[in-house]
């Protein structure tokens, strides 16, 4: 299997063991990142984490390994891992108890019913929704012990600036008033930490660090055996309380351990921790003063059926004596080497390219290089070193430089340059929004909206129809125009809450690319907000997406105060998929009038993102998009909704999926879909060959015309002879007039379905008479043959006893007939 050895490569200042097989490159870098870091470096290269349980990996692993000499845990890509995509409404909310603390008494209060130990560290969260009318010092919880009362509380003040602000008091000393949440009357998850070591000590709001210090404490215990109030100030030990809190509070946790920020996160997520709590909500445990009640608070969860994220990351022990892999857990923010799998091809296809680059800088790359004064620039847009995290005004800086250098380049892009922004956009929306939270590189001293305004110029140039020859030349390593598509969703949804503290509505219209970002409070009869593609959008609803109004409706209902809507649409991506691939050239003759070629992208690519409250949610949509016109010249559409899924083959990028999208109607040159989820949209069309051609189907049409009005003549000929030569009435002239009445319609009614054909409703009709009366000639062509025997055989039956049998016969049981053949 293995037809090559081993290499080195030198990225930078990192030097890379590299494993080759017949089909697989595994890279292992001598780095050591988290998981999330360790899969975006993987993601950089356009390559991915060994995984878990794969047999090829599993042998590339273990002699890369092997050549390494290294030993300990190493990181690998599970699986079966729940994936980031947004989750239905009904799984994201649980329901907790809480007590009320109500603004017309001042007396509420409740205490928590257990002892607690000394305390050398602490941490407590617990979930307030502060009462927007309540403008007094509050305190939220305190604690205090026989020896001093100020041991230890959170309390809260309301600031001219309309935000909550919240200090921390520990051993009597009061840290100042500077982590805040806004006063909108939503719940907020708030969260303190502190340690006896270094006396760090630390609050966090919503899962963010708000404010932090350390030092300048007594280096002791947290007193024991004292008493924890929720909603008062106790200046003395369990009494004479002061600074009421008025709204309500749930889910109070405390730990005898110091947590870290990404458990906060989790727990404001309501995920659960592997630290036991010294006291875990519970309202049966509380002692509370008769006016506090106890009210139901539906509280959005995103993390509730993601537990696995807290169980810990699989990762790759070693080797047993038997060969066999030996799998364990560790903590996701664990730092741990990692091997990067990609395949042959695309690494081939990479390094050729790098080279080149290296060798004969482009255009692109000249001007890049004279931009940014040297070569730094040009490694951080050719994907950097690993470890590296990029800051948020590295990217601005790349971005502005990338942008610049687009504007002098004359000559177009070449696919090494194509290769390079690709990676530049997935590395600037894998930084997250709190790295550098403090100095100038942080994302508070950049415009977001700037920085979105760039990224979507670069992403413009990128995917314009120019460049589909380039597109072609590097699909070996990037599947093709759709990774743009998804850094472009990432970037904006990281930056959606930046952008609305900005402008509550944000639109960027680019040659390519149309994307708005707007942000609307939730209320009762909150319409759904409708996003087009093109600027006439008011007049043809064509290339639109629209989000139902009982949707936004539903979101108010389980308590959101806010919905932000980010809305994408990407006009020249049809031309950048190879339609030589999309099309399956296999001839297969379905019912001998089209032949199926294939299926090809056939629409603009619309998408839709909502976030409620600033956390992705799934959503039901509807969307019009305009798609090649049916034609008589020898091909025929047929189009599907379909959305882009990412998951459905990961190492090409993603595929087109069906699955939760339905046709509503069809339309000459457009189709209407709806769709159960919020993702990448687009129609598909079904491509048929016509294999009778439009002269062949005129002289059909022409035959079957003259052959029916002939028949219908004579029928009628023979119809007005019985009345003028006076033919005596009978039983046999009865039977035949009511088959040439049958005929003479069923005929009739074929020379008109052509024209009945354009319309849904009367080809309906026309089709069932078409039935009707055809059924009717045939039975009447029976009833001939039973009066013949009636007359030869069986001439003792009456005949008016034989014509009601007949008319039975002949019309009464037709319509049994054709119910359930029409059905």
């Amino acid at each position: 299997m293995y037809d090559s050895g081993f290499s080195t490569e030198a990225k930078g200042s990192s030097l890379r063991l590299v494993h080759q097989t017949s089909d697989w490159v595994f890279q292992l870098v001598n780095v050591s990142l988290a998981l999330s870091q360790a899969g975006s470096f993987c993601r950089g290269q356009f390559s991915s984490l060994t995984t878990l349980g794969q047999p090829e990996d599993e042998e590339g692993t273990l002699e890369l390994i092997r050549q390494a000499g290294l030993q300990g845990p190493m990181w690998v890509r599970d699986p079966n891992r729940p994936t980031s995509r947004s989750l239905a409404l009904a799984k994201q909310y649980v329901l907790f108890q809480a007590l009320n603390f109500p603004r017309d008494s001042q007396e509420g209060y409740s205490r928590v019913n257990m002892t607690f130990p000394a305390l050398p560290a602490v941490s407590v969260c617990v979930r307030v929704q502060w009462d927007p009318q309540w403008y007094q010092v509050s305190t939220m919880y305190s604690y205090a012990a026989a020896v001093f009362t100020n041991e230890f509380q959170l309390r809260g003040q309301l600031d001219g600036a309309g935000r909550i602000l919240l200090a921390l008091i520990v051993h009597g000393q009061h840290r100042p008033y500077k982590a805040s949440f806004p006063n909108d009357g939503a719940w907020h998850h708030l969260c303190v930490t502190w340690r006896k070591t270094d006396g760090h000590w630390a609050i966090y709001v919503d899962g963010e660090r708000g404010d932090m210090g350390s030092g300048s404490d007594t280096p002791r215990d947290i007193h024991g055996d004292g008493i924890l109030i929720l909603g008062q100030d106790q200046d003395s030990f369990g009494g004479n309380f002061t600074e009421p809190f008025v709204g309500n509070i749930t889910d109070l946790n405390v730990w005898d351990t110091a947590l870290e920020q990404r458990q906060f996160r989790a727990l404001n997520g309501c995920s659960s921790l592997t630290q036991d709590a010294i006291f875990t909500w519970s309202i049966d445990n509380m002692t509370r003063h008769p006016v506090v009640g106890e009210v139901p608070a539906m509280l959005f969860c995103p993390a509730v059926h993601r537990q696995r994220e807290m169980q810990g990351c699989r990762t790759l022990e070693g080797w047993s004596s038997q060969q066999l892999p030996l799998y364990d857990s560790a903590d996701c923010s664990t730092t741990l080497p990692f091997i990067c799998r990609t395949s042959r091809e695309r690494y081939v296809k990479m390094k050729e390219l790098s080279e080149s680059q290296r060798s004969h800088p482009s255009p692109f790359m000249h001007h890049l290089m004279q931009i940014s004064n040297g070569k730094q620039g040009v490694e951080g847009v050719m994907g950097g070193q690993p470890g590296i995290q990029m800051s948020w005004g590295q990217v601005s800086s790349l971005l502005n430089m990338s942008r610049q250098a687009l504007e002098d380049t004359r000559k177009g892009l070449q696919p090494e340059d194509m290769l390079s922004l690709v990676q530049l956009l997935a590395r600037a929306a894998d930084v997250p929004t709190d790295t550098a939270a403090e100095g100038n590189d942080s994302l508070a001293t950049i415009s977001a909206g700037d920085l979105s305004h760039t990224f979507i110029t670069v992403a413009d140039s990128i995917i314009s129809q120019d460049n589909a020859p380039k597109w072609q030349a590097i699909k070996q390593v990037v599947s093709g125009p759709m990774a743009v598509v998804k850094s472009i969703d990432r970037m904006v949804t990281s930056l959606s809450t930046q952008l609305m503290t900005e402008t509550d509505h944000l639109l960027i219209h680019r040659s390519n690319i149309k994307l708005e970002v707007q942000q609307q409070s939730l209320g009762e009869g909150s319409s759904g907000p409708k996003f087009c593609g093109p600027d006439v959008e008011s007049v043809t609803n064509i290339d639109c997406i629209s989000v139902p109004t009982q949707n936004m409706q539903n979101l108010h209902d389980n308590g959101f105060q806010k919905v932000t809507v980010v809305n994408t649409w990407y006009s020249s991506l049809r031309p950048l998929f190879n339609a030589e691939e999309n099309i399956t050239m296999i001839p297969i003759v379905t019912d001998g009038i089209q032949r199926y070629l294939g299926t090809i992208l056939g629409s603009s690519v619309i998408s839709t993102t909502v976030l409620g409250d600033g956390q992705p949610v799934s959503m039901a949509v509807r969307f019009q998009l305009q798609h090649r016109a049916q034609n008589s010249a020898g091909t025929v559409y047929d189009p599907v909704c379909a959305f882009w899924d990412f998951d459905l083959m990961p190492e090409a990028g993603g595929w087109w999926s069906t699955k939760g999208c339905e046709v509503i109607s069809k339309h000459y040159d457009s189709t209407v879909c709806f769709c159960n989820h919020t993702t990448n949209f687009a129609l598909l069309l079904q491509v048929y060959e016509v294999q009778r051609s439009p002269e062949n189907e005129r002289a059909l049409q022409v035959m079957t015309f003259i052959g029916c009005g002939v028949s219908l003549c004579g029928l009628l000929f023979t119809f007005i002879l019985f009345f003028a030569l006076g033919v005596p009435q009978s039983d046999r002239t009865t039977v035949h007039k009511n088959l040439i009445v049958a005929l003479g319609i069923a005929e009739l009614l074929l020379m008109c379905s052509d024209w009945a054909s354009a319309n849904e409703g009367a080809c309906l009709l026309v089709t069932a008479l078409l039935h009707l009366f055809f059924m009717a000639s045939f039975s009447w062509m029976l009833v001939e043959g039973l009066l013949l025997w009636s007359k030869v055989v069986s001439v003792n039956i009456s005949e008016d006893r034989r014509m009601k049998m007949y008319y039975g016969i002949g019309w009464g049981k037709t319509p049994c007939r054709i119910t359930p053949h029409s059905a």
